[in-house]
């Protein structure tokens, strides 16, 4: 264990929970390399990344390089003389970085590869109608999320869950799995198994606010999925009577009805049910623009449809 000399990549508070867990465990972080600190809030005050504040709060020096195959930062990344690099939420590495190291570099990825290579893992699987997901240890190769598995956990997803509650956990176990990967390493144990080739294979692309709008067109459970794949971020949006509002929660209704996928009916008190294609969706939260986020009995207490 002693002879691992570790660099952590990592930006989000996804990842920060692994740089935690290793640190606990006795490792050696040698350096963490997270994004330049980001104007937030409406001062626009310059705030660190989450996983800049649990480095700091370790004593472990902290890289902020904006131009990852500048010759000034890979001379210093190469100063710390580390011999493994661990990557969990963090950009695209250059090979000249992630073949720096003796024993490699891996990274954490939210799906059970090879399903849900891309960026937004956990959405998608939720749009998708998934009851499994997972967390995934692989090495990092040429094309993104295609090395070598190292261990995977399964995690179920729950009819209940949204983006926020399924992010929680994984982002939980997913720290456990890269504290098993850095033992196994540590140890000599560590597997290395190809990413298996069968039958297609589902992507999770990027997800852009314009890819947001609720398509009614779709089933009331594609419409269902959809708003709890993208809540509490980004949300799924739609415009009603011209406006537009952002929708964090629904629920699935009988089907019935024969209006127009899109039409919705309301008492301005309680409910609001939007029609879908095969019946209809109850919106539960959501929020209108300049406004804050609010359940559905909330809502109508200061405004009506």
């Amino acid at each position: 264990m002693n002879d691992l000399r570790i660099i952590f990549m990592g930006t989000p508070d996804f990842a920060a929970p692994s740089l935690e867990i290793l640190v606990q465990n006795g490792f050696r972080v040698v350096a963490v390399i997270t994004a330049p600190d980001r104007p937030q809030g409406r001062g626009l005050k310059l705030t660190p990344s989450p996983v800049k504040e649990c480095a700091v709060r370790h004593g472990i020096p902290v890289l902020q390089p904006t131009n990852l195959k500048s010759a000034e930062f890979l001379a210093e990344l190469k100063r710390y003389n580390a011999n493994l690099q661990v990557v969990v939420a963090f950009r695209m590495l250059p090979e000249v970085v992630w073949a720096m190291p003796m024993f490699g570099t891996f990274n954490l990825h939210a799906s059970l590869l090879p399903d849900y290579r891309g960026a937004a893992p956990i959405n998608w699987a939720i749009i998708n109608g998934e009851t499994e997901t997972g967390v995934t240890t692989f090495f990092l190769q040429h094309e993104i999320d295609t090395g070598a598995i190292i261990f995977q956990e399964k995690e179920t997803i729950r009819e209940s869950d949204h983006v926020g509650s399924l992010y929680d956990r994984l982002m939980k176990k997913g720290a456990e799995l890269v504290l098993r990967t850095v033992r196994a390493i540590a140890q000599g144990n560590c597997p290395s198994v190809p990413q298996p080739l069968v039958g297609e294979i589902k992507h999770a692309p990027k997800i852009f606010k314009e890819t947001c709008q609720v398509n009614w067109q779709q089933s009331t459970r594609a419409v269902h999925n959809f708003i709890r794949g993208l809540s509490p971020y980004p949300a799924a949006w739609t415009e009603l009577n011209g406006k537009t509002y952002k929708l964090y929660a629904s629920e699935r209704l009988p089907p019935g009805g024969g209006e127009t996928a899109g039409a919705y009916k309301t008492d301005n008190k309680t409910y609001l049910h939007v029609k879908t294609a095969d019946g209809w969706v109850a919106i539960t939260e959501l929020q209108a623009e300049g406004k804050r986020k609010m359940k559905i009995d909330e809502f109508f207490r200061g405004n009506t449809l």
